[in-house]
């Protein structure tokens, strides 16, 4: 429950931080918010059939995600304190959100593959949400590393699990691990190649 939430604040945070670059209104903020908070582990909940999902089920998700956005919202030079407030915050919640969804399929029985998917969707899933109500290619289409950086995170999780490692160790580990790939791709410009640009003709 404390990683989820943690996930969500700064998920929110990354989709309010959007949402104020953008100049959507207070609730365009808080809509853009909640969408990046909660948008991963509902598409999980719902595909383990663990539903209704834990954001809509449970008030502090909604809370906490609206909290971020307000805190944004009014508080915006704050926020930006940060170098690249935006990329941070995506980060710190891909991790975050990436094992927690990990941790939830295995506890849910799921084999190790299931779970790597899971984990990856749930840290993804706000992302795309969040980019495609602002009219954006999602980052995870053309992004330095980021849905690799999440499959490598949960890959730690799930083989950390299966050699009967303590959860507070394989964890963090796999959430470190996401975490500064995520960051490292992000200032060295580490990204999977790009399709060619063709011309109309080769269409």
């Amino acid at each position: 429950m404390v990683l989820d939430l943690t996930g969500t604040f700064v998920f929110a945070l990354s989709g309010a931080v959007l949402g104020v670059r953008k100049r959507l209104d207070l609730f365009g903020v808080l809509v853009l918010s909640f969408a990046a908070a909660t948008g991963g582990g509902i598409l999980r909940d719902v595909l383990i059939g663990a539903v209704p999902p834990a954001a809509i089920d449970d008030w502090r998700y909604a809370a906490v995600s609206f909290i971020a956005g307000i805190v944004t919202f009014y508080r915006f030079p704050v926020v930006t304190m940060l170098r690249s407030p935006v990329m941070i915050f995506d980060a710190a919640g891909l991790a975050l959100f990436t094992v927690a969804g990990s941790l939830k399929a295995l506890d849910y029985d799921l084999d190790p593959m299931a779970a790597v998917l899971l984990g990856v969707l749930t840290g993804i899933g706000g992302g795309v949400v969040r980019d495609m109500l602002v009219a954006r290619v999602p980052s995870v289409l053309h992004s330095e590393l980021y849905a690799m950086a999440a499959a490598l995170g949960a890959t730690v999780v799930v083989i950390g699990d299966g050699l009967g490692l303590p959860v507070s160790v394989y964890a963090p580990l796999g959430g470190m691990l996401c975490f500064l790939i995520r960051l490292i791709a992000i200032r060295s410009g580490w990204r999977l190649p790009i399709a060619p640009e063709y011309g109309k003709r080769s269409l």
